[in-house]
């Protein structure tokens, strides 16, 4: 068993996906229409793009609001992305204007960062030394 798909629901499909491309280096794989205005919308790593798919699911599920929204208020990510440097990255995307909740962090042998992704989640950037 391996995980092959997990989500994060976004408010808008477009603007997600500009932000998790263009902003943080995913690329797209699939985008297939589903119904009148949603779709099928993964982004994968570029460096494995048969890895682990990210799905950019809509946000219209009365569960997901107040969900999402007690997340973000007691500061917990959705989703966690594994990077080499979490210093490098945050250095990196706060010069492309990405507003963090946590600056990086050192916690035992794992430095971790928040990030608000503009689509209503929060996601959490870590490493550990090898």
């Amino acid at each position: 068993m391996k995980i092959h798909l997990t989500s994060v629901f976004v408010d808008d499909q477009a603007k997600a996906l500009r932000f998790y491309t263009e902003i943080l280096g995913f690329v797209k794989k699939h985008d297939v229409p589903v119904g009148e205005k949603d779709r099928w919308l993964t982004v994968v790593s570029p460096d494995e793009p048969g890895g682990t798919e990210l799905l950019l699911e809509p946000a219209g599920h009365p569960a997901v609001k107040p969900y999402r929204s007690m997340l973000v208020t007691d500061g917990i990510p959705l989703a966690q992305f594994a990077v080499d440097d979490v210093t490098a990255e945050y250095e990196r995307l706060s010069g492309l204007g990405v507003r963090f909740t946590q600056e990086p962090l050192e916690m035992g042998p794992v430095t971790t960062a928040v990030f608000d992704d503009t689509c209503g989640n929060l996601i959490q950037i870590a490493t550990a030394p090898q």
